[in-house]
């Protein structure tokens, strides 16, 4: 996985998410495409990504609807334009995360 140039319109939610702080996923993703920790808004951080096999996905929290701690540990949602592009996301990040153990 990677940053994409790619865009990134038309992705959506399908129902995949998974755990992980601020910190982790700077380590992981790179630094995010929006970063906006304000709390004001329904997402705070986006990264812009694309899997192995070159297709677009996002990560991003939603409707935290507070400044976030950068180590605290909470729910993100993954975007894409399938649920099958969404899936092998979560499975490329969950791997990625497992390394930083």
């Amino acid at each position: 996985m990677k940053k994409t140039k790619q865009s990134t319109n038309g992705t959506s939610f399908h129902n995949d998410t998974f755990n992980a702080s601020v910190s982790d996923l700077r380590q992981i993703l790179g630094e995010p495409a929006d970063d906006n920790n304000s709390g004001e808004d329904k997402v705070n951080f986006e990264w812009e990504m694309e899997t192995e096999a070159g297709d677009v996905f996002t990560v991003y929290d939603w409707k935290e609807y507070r400044k976030l701690d950068e180590h605290e540990i909470i729910e993100w949602h993954i975007g894409g334009h399938s649920g099958s592009v969404t899936d092998q996301a979560v499975n490329e990040i969950a791997g990625a995360l497992n390394e930083l153990d």
